[in-house]
């Protein structure tokens, strides 16, 4: 196999010839591979991006400026504590339940994350967390989706965002277990892309080995991109879908498509809403909602100084509270915009360590970071947007990831609070739970305590491990 003269020309034209330099070395399939990486390269962003000198902000541009600006986010609902507050609550509820309804609403599920910080070397959605069930994180998202499409008597699409290393595992798993019930047409998986590293001192793309370029995710930025190039927007709008619900695939206790957010969301006339809880303290690593400069935005926990994140307003409370869940809805039309280059997303750099070869073809770490990784944050979009909302929910209920192997957001703290859940559910539906016994209920039982204090059996007592399913 020889190397394409049109691809030789744009190598040579973009300065990175030796992306082939062992080619004479290489099987016939380590060629093709390395071809097909290399054809999915975006030559001209790669050179402006390697050569974008990183220059000093602006002073009012610098972490510890933007934070002294910011304020507690403006365009914000808490959670209900007046009457009023409460016939506002549930007017967004009966709007949201009529998007859904209507199909207006389609839901995007980020997935492109393994398991290794949990010591599970599957695709993190491969999870089982179920705390009777072993239920994995896939299997009880994709219940609500179902739940909630029965619910509403229209099927909800589901838009599933893998990665490289994720896609093909996870395509399988979901046609091992028929989709968990979903109708396979309703569920599309699309690949985000990966960036090459460059090296840090001549903009050249490294190679991970003489075969192989060494690349990493385009950040969950890359979802509008990803979206695109699949043909997805095309669908979406075929279904005459107008908004998307966004998650992520870590959080079993997420509430898929909330009726009550998409309300606020559309009555509003928000582009982008987002979902906050508030943080358990102001040390805790979690990024933080704000207004700055009229403006909502996100401010990272490792760009807010300490003594910024116990800053305080006039009534004492903390002015960085409102913890990101990374909960969005989307309007469709805003994703257009941004795709079709009236706005953009920033490209964040990443310096690293990055594993490569030398000039002989031989691997080698380097001891500091040789290069740089390139990407995109989903949630840069929010100051683009006309009117962006924030909206409080209730953290116990909601907001529960799996994100450490131990400790606080790990495997332990999530089956607990499904538990509690359930719990909270059957008690107050009359239900007795004898002896602290785990209970653990399915979406497909039921999506709310409402629908336990529908189906469940009046005075009904649990004394043994029980799971409620259909």
């Amino acid at each position: 196999m020889q190397i394409p003269q049109t691809t030789l020309e744009t190598l040579q034209k973009f300065n990175q010839l030796h992306l082939v330099q062992f080619w004479d070395e290489l099987s016939q399939t380590q060629r093709q591979q390395l071809l097909e990486q290399i054809d999915q390269l975006d030559f001209p962003l790669i050179q402006k991006l390697s050569e974008s000198s990183e220059e000093a902000n602006r002073p009012e541009d610098l972490p510890a400026a933007r934070a002294a600006r910011a304020t507690s986010p403006q365009k914000l609902i808490r959670l209900p504590s007046t009457q009023r507050e409460r016939d506002a609550q549930f007017a967004a509820i009966d709007a949201g339940e009529e998007l859904l309804r209507d199909g207006k609403v389609g839901a995007i599920l980020v997935a492109g994350g393994q398991g290794s910080r949990l010591g599970f070397s599957a695709p993190k959605g491969m999870y089982p967390i179920g705390p009777i069930s072993d239920r994995s994180l896939f299997q009880i998202l994709c219940e609500q989706i179902l739940a909630r499409s029965r619910r509403a008597g229209r099927a909800i699409p589901y838009f599933i965002m893998t990665s490289e290393a994720t896609h093909i595992q996870t395509v399988a798993f979901f046609e091992q277990h028929r989709y968990f019930g979903l109708n396979e047409d309703d569920v599309f998986f699309f690949q985000q892309a990966s960036l090459p590293a460059v090296d840090q001192a001549t903009g050249r793309i490294l190679m991970e080995r003489i075969d192989r370029i060494a690349t990493s995710p385009d950040g969950h930025g890359g979802m509008l991109r990803a979206l695109q190039a699949n043909g997805l927007i095309d669908v979406m709008k075929d279904r005459n879908i107008e908004h998307l619900y966004y998650h992520q695939v870590d959080n079993p206790t997420a509430i898929v498509c909330d009726p009550e957010l998409l309300g606020y969301h559309s009555n509003s006339g928000s582009e982008l809403t987002t979902k906050v809880v508030a943080k358990v303290s102001p040390e805790e690593k979690m990024g933080v909602l704000v207004t700055v400069d009229n403006q909502t935005q996100i401010i990272e926990y490792s760009d807010l100084p300490a003594e910024e994140a116990h800053r305080k307003q006039a009534d004492g409370s903390y002015v960085f509270w409102a913890g990101n869940t990374a909960v969005h809805v989307f309007q469709l039309a805003f994703i257009e915009r941004l795709l079709n280059g009236e706005l953009s997303l920033p490209f964040h750099i990443a310096h690293k360590k990055i594993t490569t070869i030398d000039a002989q073809g031989n691997p080698f770490t380097p001891d500091t970071p040789n290069g740089r990784k390139f990407e995109q944050f989903i949630f840069d979009a929010l100051p683009q947007a006309d009117l962006a909302l924030v909206v409080e929910g209730d953290r116990a209920r909601e907001f529960n990831p799996v994100k450490n192997a131990d400790g606080n957001d790990s495997p332990t703290t999530s089956r607990a609070a499904l538990l509690a859940i359930a719990r909270s559910w059957i008690e107050s539906a009359g239900g007795t739970i004898e002896n602290n016994v785990p209970i653990e209920i399915s979406p497909l039982y039921a999506l709310d305590r409402d629908e336990v204090q529908v189906r469940l059996e009046p005075g009904q007592i649990f004394r043994k491990p029980t799971i409620l399913e259909e």
